[in-house]
């Protein structure tokens, strides 16, 4: 695949100067994404130094800044050192000088335990999946002893959460009705919360959000980023539970993949989001319980998939800890030669390491002891660095 065609941006030889702000939504035209990142002794260096910035007060930080301009037809980007940038938004108009300095602390701040998980280090979320038809595991724990029994397997593994799911959200995928649902995950939700396990319900509607959280699910994770269900905005405010938002370009897993167009995949996808999480605030869930996912092949073409990735640190502008989801996913297999789903993993790793040089602080994943262990070979090797 061309590489201009994975890059989401065309490329600017100097940062953006003098551009008109009448009638400029600078939310919607003008963005942060984090770059030069690095962790351990080197982002504690260049923070203490003022060539730096944290992400989200955690174990990385971002040493240059890439202004992305919105502009007709997709945007322009120009990369500078971070002390650069920060003198080119005071010496712009106060309007700019002030939504730079905004992005860059809600960057910066400290992500607050989500769902009970310290995110003071990259967590593993385990899938489990009680259906017949998902797209790669389906069959394998569907009855709810099996299900119990291979999350514990997954937790003794490394993962901080388990993921729990009763209906298939595979494109083409046809739907559950609730009650069916409901009848797979809750044994395995109330047996997993009886033991201390942190559950995530991966679930679309209202109705099994509240039933799996009064079950001890402390997380939803929607797809659909509460908005495929006129009750779900609701019934996750009464919940108490933490929310993963999920992008997902339209709203049914059955017609996601038909012909998905973007002006810019990775800045509508951030406008999706920011959209969502203020939908969310407005309905009394507070900010600090929300994390936010791009939605790796959901309603996206692979090049799509391949430019979200090339840009996931912009996603931290959100303010909200990012989880990346690319576990055995389609694009693995059209970025590479083909194989099928028990034959991704060694793409899966890269994309997921990938993430981690972007300061993600959540992977979603099958294969747990596997990328616990790429994850802890590459901590030391950053740590070291």
């Amino acid at each position: 695949m061309p590489d201009r065609i994975l890059s989401a941006f065309r490329r600017s030889p100097a940062l953006p100067r003098g551009f008109a702000l009448e009638g400029v939504d600078l939310g919607r035209t003008l963005y942060v994404l984090p770059s030069g990142i690095v962790a351990g002794e080197q982002a504690a260096a260049a923070v203490i130094a003022g060539h730096g910035w944290p992400i989200g007060d955690g174990w990385s930080a971002f040493t240059a800044v890439a202004v992305v301009l919105r502009v007709a037809g997709g945007a322009q980007v120009a990369t500078a050192p971070f002390a650069e940038v920060v003198a080119w938004a005071e010496g712009e108009s106060p309007e700019i000088c002030r939504h730079v300095a905004d992005a860059i602390h809600r960057i910066g701040r400290r992500r607050p335990d989500w769902g009970g998980v310290t995110l003071d280090r990259p967590a593993v979320m385990g899938i489990v999946n009680v259906t017949p038809d998902s797209f790669s595991d389906g069959g394998e724990a569907f009855a709810a002893d099996a299900a119990v029994a291979r999350a514990l397997e997954l937790v003794e593994a490394g993962a901080a959460i388990i993921d729990v799911g009763g209906e298939s959200t595979r494109p083409g995928a046809e739907p559950v009705p609730v009650e069916e649902e409901e009848c797979r995950v809750l044994p395995v939700v109330r047996a997993l919360a009886e033991r201390g396990v942190t559950v995530s319900i991966d679930t679309r509607h209202a109705r099994v959000m509240a039933a799996a959280a009064a079950a001890g699910a402390r997380i939803i994770n929607d797809v659909t980023a509460l908005a495929g269900d006129p009750d779900s905005l609701a019934a996750a405010a009464a919940s108490g539970a933490a929310i993963c938002l999920m992008h997902m370009r339209g709203d049914d897993p059955r017609t996601m993949q038909a012909d998905p167009d973007y002006d810019c995949a990775p800045l509508d996808v951030y406008d999706g989001l920011a959209d969502r999480m203020a939908a969310c605030e407005a309905a009394g869930i507070e900010r600090a319980r929300l994390c936010v996912d791009p939605g790796i092949g959901f309603g996206k073409t692979p090049a799509h998939n391949a430019q979200i990735l090339g840009a996931l640190a912009l996603y931290h502008g959100l303010g909200a800890p990012v989880l990346l989801g690319t576990s055995r996913k389609s694009f693995v297999a059209r970025l590479s030669k083909g194989e099928p789903a028990r034959q991704r993993l060694p793409g899966t790793l890269a994309a997921e390491l990938a993430g981690l040089d972007a300061g993600v602080q959540i992977l979603r994943v099958h294969d747990v002891v596997e990328t616990v262990q790429a994850m802890t070979v590459w901590a030391a090797l950053r740590a070291g660095g």
